[in-house]
């Protein structure tokens, strides 16, 4: 009976979503326009980082876009609008962002970075809460694990290269 259980609970394992918590791919359906205008500015953030009324609010106010004007032509707007609403997140985790929604004001966001200290966003080589890239290298292809955790100036564990790695103990949902 146990080995008959084990493909079962293996299965279980690898399809949860805890399993694959650090791992947010961007979509296969994202239209070329996404990574040109969005990504032509920050990383192409994975639609799945923010609720869909969030994403509609970012892209409503796109002429007031965090201090920049990134207004887009209405036809590329709705495409790009369309594609993060058809791939946001669904759970409670990326609620509380705010008004203007960002992504470090998420529940996930600060319950993750909550030890950091204000040093480290200040460090230049980080520059910003947002620029995922400084402390996570494979941001960009939705690579979010503390294995791979980089921290610029942090006095913590170091990593494999010589980088500053950090692990703060929180279980990844």
């Amino acid at each position: 009976m146990t080995k008959s259980l084990f493909p079962i609970l293996a299965a279980a394992l690898l399809l949860s979503p805890s399993a694959h918590a650090d791992s947010l791919p961007m979509p296969y359906d994202a239209p070329p326009s996404y990574k040109a205008e969005c990504g032509s500015c920050h990383m192409a953030f994975q639609p799945g980082l923010l609720l869909a009324g969030d994403w509609r609010l970012v892209m409503a106010q796109l002429d007031k876009h965090y201090g920049d004007n990134a207004a887009l032509d209405e036809k590329t707007r709705r495409e790009i609008e369309d594609f993060l609403v058809r791939n946001a997140g669904t759970r409670s985790r990326y609620a509380g962002a705010g008004d203007p929604p960002r992504l470090t004001g998420t529940d996930r966001f600060r319950r993750k970075h909550d030890k950091l200290s204000a040093a480290v966003w200040r460090d230049q080589r980080v520059g910003t809460a947002a620029n995922c890239v400084a402390c996570h290298p494979g941001a960009e292809q939705g690579r979010y694990s503390e294995r791979d955790l980089t921290v610029p100036g942090y006095a913590g564990h170091r990593g494999e290269h010589g980088h500053e790695r950090r692990r703060h103990g929180h279980d990844d949902d």
